[in-house]
This record gives structure tokens, sequence and C-alpha cells, in this order.
């Protein structure tokens, strides 16, 4: 049994066995780029899955304003979109509008904290607050090997937030975090920038580092062995991490030698913030493209807005709209569905340029579109409410994904569990055919 009161000074544990904390550009080794063919090998397939927070407009079938609702009139192939999607138009042929999805593991949780498990469905009851791997996290693991970047995790808040205030959508086999890019031009940089250096040069710091993190794991056993069962778990998540740190070494040593692609940055604005919250969201959805155009990565995440998220909750505002946890809560109120069904309008219009952007890129048959899946939604209705989720799949023609249709989903009077679309999405990537989270089939009315 491990001796509870053996004690070991933090800041020496860290120079000692945790050299891999003093290695702060570690973080900054995830850097997606031009991406080799496995030969004989198809297109690629990719996904994509944005979240912006605090719901929708959603009035009811019979209110005044039901123009201003998020969800189409009528189901199925005859749907006909409101004032809200009228942007999405165009893009019908793309486009399923889905509603009656949630994670069961959300709807009887706080209003807020549905964000953290959009891509996850994990069980945040009572005072769990312990998340698990994200569906682009699964999908990584199988297909990130064929890219220089196994996945790209993009927030408008940036970071990793707190628990039930997550500021990235993604996490790691164990449930942890991984931290959301907000800044266009450091994002910009890792994908197409010069890394410091020669060749031989970057080589020798990559080697460097190996052998830094073989030392850490090396000694990790021994010193596991002194620590209480606590604190071993505290460790293992620390392993956990330098482990991720040590695939992403090897992931940079593997690229090394092949160059990162050349791309047009002449319209782009990557001096833009979020305070130009409009310019800046374009901006990210350029960035997004230009990394699936490049075949840089295949598993793109991008939380457009966290819970609570101190930047992107006042995007709204750049429309003279309150903020959107504001409009949210006054959603009820006279003239509160046209004013979230204003914002509701941005997020669209904003949805549909980047998917007629990725529409009109051929590739093979098709277009970069019909290779790639999008999954764009929130995890509330109204606010507070965590059933009925606004969710609008789109693309992947060419993994058999059919549109055109509005389709919604109850049984014995609930939703549907939302992790049946996520493991659809995985299925016909051909990523798993066992399930995700607490799927129990897949959606076949989505594909052909």
């Amino acid at each position: 049994m491990a001796d509870k009161s053996w004690h070991i000074n933090r800041r020496t544990f860290l120079k000692g066995t945790g050299v891999a904390l003093a290695l702060p550009l570690l973080d900054c080794m995830r850097t997606p780029a031009h991406a080799r063919k496995s030969a004989g090998a198809g297109l690629p397939k990719r996904l994509c899955a944005i979240h912006f927070p605090y719901g929708a407009s959603v009035p009811a079938e019979d209110h005044v304003d039901r123009e201003w609702g998020w969800f189409p009139v009528r189901e199925g192939s005859g749907f006909r979109f409101t004032k809200v999607l009228q942007s999405l138009k165009p893009l019908r042929k793309y486009t399923t509008m889905i509603g009656g999805l949630s994670h069961p593991t959300g709807r009887h949780i706080g209003g807020h904290d549905t964000g953290d498990i959009f891509l996850t469905g994990a069980d945040f009851s009572g005072a769990n607050f312990t998340n698990t791997v994200s569906f682009d996290q699964i999908a990584a693991t199988k297909i990130g090997h064929e890219t220089r970047f196994a996945s790209l995790a993009l927030s408008s808040d940036g970071g990793i937030g707190m628990p039930t205030r997550s500021k990235t959508l993604s996490f790691t086999q164990s449930g942890q975090p991984i931290p959301g890019l907000d800044k266009p031009q450091q994002i910009f940089d890792s994908l197409f920038g010069i890394d410091g250096g020669t060749i031989a040069e970057r080589r020798r710091r990559l080697e460097t580092e190996t052998s830094l993190l073989d030392r850490v794991l090396d000694q990790s056993k021994s010193l596991r062995n002194k620590l209480g069962k606590q604190d071993q778990e505290k460790y293992d998540e620390y392993l956990t991490s330098v482990r991720d740190i040590e695939q992403r070494v090897v992931r940079s040593q593997e690229w090394l030698d092949i160059p990162k692609p050349k791309v047009d940055a002449s319209e782009l604005n990557l001096e833009v913030t979020q305070e130009a919250p409009l310019e800046y969201m374009e901006t990210m959805y350029d960035l997004i493209y230009l990394a699936f155009r490049t075949d840089s990565t295949r598993a793109i995440t991008y939380m457009l807005g966290a819970m609570n998220g101190e930047t992107s909750n006042q995007f709204s505002k750049a429309l003279g709209l309150g903020s959107q946890h504001e409009l949210a809560h006054g959603a009820g109120k006279p003239g509160g569905f046209i004013r979230q069904g204003t914002w509701n309008i941005c997020l669209a219009e904003n949805l549909a340029r980047f998917l007629q952007k990725m529409a009109d890129t051929p590739e093979g048959d098709g277009s970069l579109l019909d290779n790639t899946t999008v999954l764009f939604g929130t995890s509330n209705s109204r606010t507070h409410n965590n059933h009925n989720y606004p969710l609008i799949l789109a693309g992947g023609g060419n993994m058999g994904f059919k549109h055109n249709q509005y389709l919604t989903y109850e049984k014995d009077g609930d939703d549907v569990a939302m992790s049946n679309l996520l493991f659809t999405m995985l299925n016909r990537m051909d990523i798993t055919d066992t399930g995700f989270s607490d799927s129990q089939c897949d959606l076949s009315e989505l594909y052909v």
C-alpha cells in the first residue's frame, strides 16, 4: 500500500520527472498542413462540428412570430424555411434540418451546462463533471495519421474554460479538454507558416524532446507507487497528457520532411479580433475551409460561442441587439423572438457562406462539401430547455447522406438520443460500426 505521508515538492517534481511541463512550445506543435494521400486510398472523408450557445428562436407553432422561429414549417422533403434560415435556401439539396434530438444525460442538468457534452454525451449529473471522449477525437484516432494534424479545435473564446462552461468542444480519450485556438494569425501560422530553424535543427529539437518525454515515462512507474490512491488518479491524468504530447512529437517527426502547403492569404483578415465579431466569424470559417481544402486535417470542431463566454456572448451586440444570454432569456417577451431570430439569421448567413464555398470547390467527382459532413447547432432549444436541439446536418453526399428534408425524432413522448446522430456520422465515415457514447442505433433516414 502506498505511503500517503510521502510528500514531494511540486517544483522539484516538475523539474525532476515532469520535464515535459517545462516545454510550453510542445502545446503549439499541433500544426496541421498538407496531407499525404495513401496509395490507392479514396477521397478524404471529413467531419466538422460547430456549436453556438443559448439555444435558438423557437416560438410555438401558433405563435404570432412563428416566421421568426428556427425550425421549418412542415416535415419531410416539403418543408419550408422560415425567415431565420432563408440564407440556406440555395443549399437546400445539401442540408437536413433536424429536431427532436438531445443527450439524455443533459436533459436534467443546468440549462447552461450542456455545451461541454454536445459532442460527448457524458453524464454530468450530481457533482460529477468528468467528461468523456468527443466524437471528433474518435475519428482522429482512426484517420488522424493521414494528415499532419489529427484534428483541429477552434473556439471564439479560446482555451478550455471550466467544467460546465467549457470553451472547447473537443475532449481526449480520457475526457480532458483540448484547448480551443481563437487567434486567426496563430491558427494560420500553425497551418501554413514556416517553422523556425532548418530541418536538421528541428529534427534535433524533436529528438531532444522525445528523450525528455522518455525520461518522464520511465520515472513515472516508481513514482506512482509512492502515491496514495487519489494522487495516483491525478498522476494518471498527468501521464495521459504527457503521452498526448509524446504522440504530437512523433507526428511532428513524421511530417518534418513534408513541406506545408502554400495558400493565398491576401483575402484573409488575420489581424481581426473578436471585437469585430462578424468579420471574425468569417475569418474563422475561412480558416476551416482552408484546412479542409489543403487536407491539413479531417476533423475540426468550432465552439462559436461558449456558455458564459466573455467574448462571444457579446457577438450579437454588433447587430445592435443584446448579448446572446439576454436574447435567450428575453425570447418569450414581446418582440423577443424577433430579436433572437435576427441573431440566428446572422449565424445562418455565416454558415451558408461557408457551406457554399465548400460546395463551389471541386473535389473528385463532386465538391469539398460532398466529402465533408458538417454538424451545426446548439444544446438548448429555448434557454434552460435541454430538449429538442436545433440542428443542421450538411454535406457528406459522397458518404451516402441524403438531404433536402426536415426530420423530427421522438420516441415515447421524449427526444431520441443525439449520440445516434454522432454515431451515424462516424459510421458513414467508416470510423466505427459499434456505436458511440449512449447511442442505440444509427439514423437510417439520413442516408441512402
